[in-house]
């Protein structure tokens, strides 16, 4: 255990986390998605939500420029309730988020780093953050 580390990133999460470069992807997803079937790099956090493991990667992983983030759209194009909820985990607005269409998802999806597959139950509950660049403010 880390003191000051939001306790769902695990070692094998921060070491994916940190190997990481500029601009690439880490998708987190509801249990409904293929992830397995789309990634090479899988971590499993049962019994844990979208928007919780978003805000805690969120705690260690700055966004790229925008669009930092994607969602899948709903099959009705409506923000849902766990949409709103990912991007106040992720600190964006429905300004500057990218909503994808849920086939063109999944192919943007195989080609992230890193997919993190949770608990999550709520349909259209999915993720992806692109790593921005990690360094020292200047003064």
């Amino acid at each position: 255990m880390l003191e000051g580390i939001n306790p769902l990133l695990t070692g094998e999460l921060l070491l994916h986390l940190d190997r990481m470069g500029h601009s690439d992807s880490v998708v987190i997803a509801d249990a409904h998605f293929p992830a397995w079937a789309l990634g090479a790099r899988v971590v499993d956090l049962p019994g844990t939500s979208t928007p919780e493991v978003v805000a805690a990667i969120r705690s260690v992983l700055p966004l790229d420029d925008a669009p930092g983030i994607d969602l899948m759209t709903s099959a009705d194009g409506t923000v849902l309730d766990v949409q709103h909820e990912l991007m106040a985990a992720a600190g964006t607005t429905v300004d500057s988020t990218r909503f994808v269409e849920r086939f063109a998802y999944y192919e943007v999806a195989r080609s992230a780093y890193l997919l993190v597959r949770t608990g999550e139950t709520r349909k259209y509950g999915n993720a992806l953050l692109r790593k921005g660049v990690v360094g020292h403010a200047s003064a």
